[in-house]
């Protein structure tokens, strides 16, 4: 019998928010359960390893809690703490890359569990509340411009395999898609892929900067958080500005907006575009859920792109 989730506290500290617990059950299931149940003495041995005040409510995400702190010096500051897994296990490799240039600054790290200290940014901020969303997708491609500037660290997850094992999951996802017309829209997705494989890249790759990942700063308008940082071509990135504030109508705007800002070659970007909706699409059927309406919309109107 699965237990059900429950709030944990650390005595005088924090309260573990009871959708962090829910999610970290749906997503990782024991190992998750593990996490939580961690959590409160993990929590509590960085404050006091750090030298760190609890100095607000905690925030979380699906996966990792943060909590405002202040540094013994007086400076505020976030902990983040996160199950160590193949994707948050390049964060601090990411942010010490960049060293606070169009990202969060990382103050500390303890490699072991993947806690992280990271300087604070205006949560209140985020870009996703900018009304305009030309200008956010703009701004999106403006970080991006400057993250994918920088060559992906050795050892980094490289998107060339990933894409490799997406191809020869193909096959298998296809026979699972029963509408002729979702079928072939994804087979056209992996053949484009397919056409680039060879040419992974070599940037490094936030992969998820949508706009709730993009905070304001004091010392920077804007600044990304939370990468999932690969190693590979910059055309990877430009999924989640389009996906998320999703308009049918804007699609091919966002798409060439930010092409022009970064300077891509199109038929690349595209092609390394239409592999996110393969990506998504492989994690679906994987899951038995039904692939998404919008998403495939996007994958139709950039096939039919002339570019």
């Amino acid at each position: 019998m699965t237990r059900p989730p429950h709030p944990t506290t650390v005595p005088k500290v924090i309260d573990i928010p009871r959708e962090l617990a829910a999610s970290q059950e749906k997503y990782n299931g024991e190992a998750g359960r593990a996490f939580i149940e961690e959590l409160p003495d993990l929590t509590a041995g960085f404050l006091d390893r750090w030298a760190l005040k609890p100095d607000g409510p905690p925030m979380h995400g699906v996966s990792a809690l943060v909590l405002p702190v202040v540094r013994a010096d007086g400076s505020p500051a976030v902990l983040k703490l996160q199950i160590l897994d193949e994707e948050s296990e390049g964060e601090p490799v990411a942010l010490r890359a960049w060293d606070g240039e169009g990202a969060v600054r990382l103050l500390d790290h303890d490699e072991p569990t993947g806690t992280m200290l990271l300087e604070r940014l205006d949560e209140t901020r985020m870009l996703s509340h900018v009304p305009d969303t030309h200008q956010a997708v703009v701004t999106i491609a403006e970080l991006l411009a400057h993250l994918t500037s920088f060559p992906a660290p050795p050892g980094m997850r490289r998107l060339g395999d990933i894409a490799r094992a997406m191809l020869d999951q193909t096959p298998w996802a296809l026979d699972r898609i029963p509408d002729p017309e979702t079928r072939r829209l994804v087979a056209d997705c992996a053949a484009a892929v397919r056409e680039v494989v060879d040419e992974p890249g070599d940037r490094l790759l936030h992969w998820d900067l949508h706009y709730e990942n993009v905070l304001a700063s004091d010392r920077a308008p804007w600044l990304a958080i939370d990468p999932k940082p690969l190693a590979g071509d910059p055309g990877f990135e430009l999924w989640p500005a389009i996906d998320n504030r999703y308009d049918p109508d804007d699609i091919l705007w966002r798409f060439d907006a930010m092409t022009d800002v970064l300077a891509l070659d199109r038929p690349r970007a595209r092609a390394w575009t239409l592999g996110r909706l393969l990506q998504n699409a492989l994690w679906d059927i994987e899951d038995g859920r039904p692939l998404d309406d919008d998403q495939l919309e996007i994958a139709r109107r950039l096939r039919g792109h002339a570019v």
